[in-house]
């Protein structure tokens, strides 16, 4: 009886390690900056609370020194921003435009009705998600700092005058999170996951979809364009699983 004692508490105690171990594995396998980042702003928390408090943004100060998971780069000037004026007005109705994000391709899609307009290769979330659902454009804004990571985990990044920003949410997604469309001057490496969770443009074709896409901007002069019940923005579906490695 004292052997089988032995042998039946002996048991369970390995299955028990076993589990653990697998429990542990499990957890080191989903990357570690994209555990720091879940849930935190991916842009300036004080600029998205006044967007989201419905305050329009003020032109921001002139800064070019940026950096992106160690790597240094420039920021373009903001005056190559105020002087791209946008073409004020629109002809089709925002009901009939959507944007689809294809995050197996690295897609964007752009469609008025059943016609698509735009097609454009993108960089979608590698340290952090990219939500998959259906959203909706909230604001734009002409240029924005985006901030954030780990400089222990080298994921750290701080990027002003971030061009063509288009933020959206849904119910599950907040505002706050700072999930967007933007232009991207750090890196040339489209086709494949680069981002914390926004989704990388050229800055070029940013700019396009910023100037089709609702709310339609109104005030050029405007830092930012909130969307409303008489301007609504564009709806977004976000679909497909990124592509890893």
């Amino acid at each position: 009886m004292t052997g089988t004692s032995k042998s039946g508490s002996y048991i369970p105690s390995v299955i028990g390690l076993i589990a653990l171990f697998a429990g542990a594995m499990a957890f080191i396998s989903v990357p570690m900056s994209q555990l720091a980042r879940e849930g935190e702003p991916l842009a300036d928390s004080k600029s998205l609370q006044l967007l989201i408090q419905g305050n329009e943004l003020p032109q921001p100060k002139e800064e070019t020194a940026a950096e992106f998971h160690g790597t240094i780069a420039t920021a373009p000037s903001l005056n190559s921003l105020v002087q791209l004026a946008h073409v004020l007005g629109y002809t089709t109705p925002a009901a009939e435009k959507r944007i689809e994000v294809d995050l197996t391709n690295q897609k964007v899609y752009a469609y008025e009705g059943n016609v698509k307009v735009y097609e454009f290769i993108v960089s979608t979330g590698k340290w952090g998600r990219t939500p998959t659902g259906e959203f909706t454009i909230w604001t734009k804004v002409k240029s924005q700092t985006m901030s954030g990571g780990s400089k222990a985990l080298r994921t750290y990044y701080y990027l002003p005058n971030v061009p063509w920003v288009m933020f959206f949410y849904n119910d599950q997604v907040a505002k706050m999170r700072g999930f967007s469309f933007h232009g991207t001057y750090w890196h040339d490496n489209f086709g494949t996951p680069m981002s914390h969770g926004c989704i990388n443009m050229r800055s070029e074709e940013a700019k396009m979809l910023y100037d089709w896409a609702t709310p339609v901007v109104t005030n050029d002069k405007a830092w930012s364009t909130p969307a409303k019940e008489d301007n609504p923005g564009t709806k977004v579906i976000i679909y497909g699983e990124a592509p890893t490695g």
